[in-house]
């Protein structure tokens, strides 16, 4: 076994390099590595060696969208059996915290996160993960697909918060991988119409061409004058202006969910408009206990995450799949194969 690993010593510095390959723990698999998804916050370090108070300071392996193959047991699994295709949820909690024993285990404050400084993530060709952590995919499941349960799992958490019960209009900010998929999660939950926007044409053009019933480009017409009127807003776009644009967009009593990280700390909310319309405000980070229902709904067609894959990326060019979205507009969702050779 040969574990190459694309590893980030600083922005716009990723190596290629040999690491050891990983010894599971009593329980935890060795998983040989197959399909990774790249992230906007990979793209992030990659571009700025820092997202917040998360900072690069030692070489860092990036990715954690991602599935593969169990190739290894520790000495006390019992979940798993070798050969056995897994997608793996990147973030491993404390399971003793208040929060964990509150079932809010994405809150733990102790969590130890793929690609998430110091840990370690998934571009590399084998990584180990406790067995709670990897889920079994059926066969009808692409790689791919099973990757991209992590970032499904975004917006179904999104739309858990939203407590979507059938039948809404919703509006999602933010044309890109986690907007697109929290749309088919809203339409998989019951929504009757998912309105998306962004201030790019070729992602609006995508966003129709996967199911949006009607797009907006903010950037020509602003939201509060496109007359849009929304039970929901799904913000994934991060951007101050979508934030306070889209809380005027709800209904009485309506309720928004904010999921895309902008840039600052803080964003002007119309907190008059807020109280005089009764509306619900809350924030989600990453999800809990979401994966069995995300591959469930994968498997049933409901949720195509495959369909927003843009391109593909051997693990040699793991730096040039980070710069795909930058380069090129068009492009969506990429994957990085750390099996297939450059």
């Amino acid at each position: 076994m040969r574990n190459e690993a694309a590893v980030l010593y600083g922005p716009h510095d990723v190596r290629l390099e040999e690491r050891p390959v990983p010894v599971p723990g009593p329980r935890e698999v060795l998983v040989e590595v197959r399909s990774v998804g790249v992230c906007g916050s990979d793209v992030h370090y990659y571009e700025h060696g820092r997202i917040g108070s998360f900072v690069v300071e030692q070489p860092l392996v990036l990715g954690h969208e991602s599935m593969g193959v169990v190739v290894g047991l520790g000495s006390e699994v019992t979940k798993h059996h070798v050969g056995e295709r897994v997608a793996l949820e990147p973030g491993v909690p404390c399971g003793t915290c208040r929060e964990c024993r509150a079932g809010r285990y994405n809150l733990c404050p102790y969590v130890k996160f793929f690609a998430t400084p110091p840990v370690d993530g998934a571009f590399a060709r084998y990584v180990t993960i406790h067995e709670d952590f990897a889920y079994a995919l059926p066969d009808e499941i692409s790689d791919d697909a099973g990757a991209l349960v992590e970032p499904v799992s975004v917006g179904l958490w999104a739309c858990r918060k939203a407590r979507l019960r059938g039948g809404e209009h919703v509006l999602v900010t933010g044309a890109g991988p986690i907007g697109l998929l929290a749309m088919q999660a809203a339409f998989a939950l019951g929504a009757a119409r998912v309105t998306v926007t962004d201030v790019v044409d070729e992602r609006l053009q995508f966003a129709r061409k996967v199911g949006a019933t009607a797009t907006v480009n903010v950037r020509s017409t602003p939201l509060v004058e496109a007359g849009v009127e929304a039970d929901v807003l799904i913000e994934c776009s991060g951007s101050p202006t979508a934030v306070a644009d889209g809380l005027r967009c709800l209904r009485p009593a309506g309720t928004a969910v904010l999921v895309g990280m902008g840039p600052g700390e803080t964003v002007e909310i119309p907190v008059a408009y807020l109280q005089q319309h009764e509306i619900w405000l809350t924030g989600t980070f990453r999800y809990a206990n979401t994966y069995p229902d995300a591959i469930e709904l994968i498997r049933a067609g409901k949720i195509r995450p495959e369909e927003i894959i843009t391109g593909h990326y051997p693990l040699a060019e793991a730096e040039s799949a980070m710069q795909a979205t930058r380069r090129d507009p068009s492009q969506v969702k990429v994957m990085v194969l750390p099996q297939l050779e450059a």
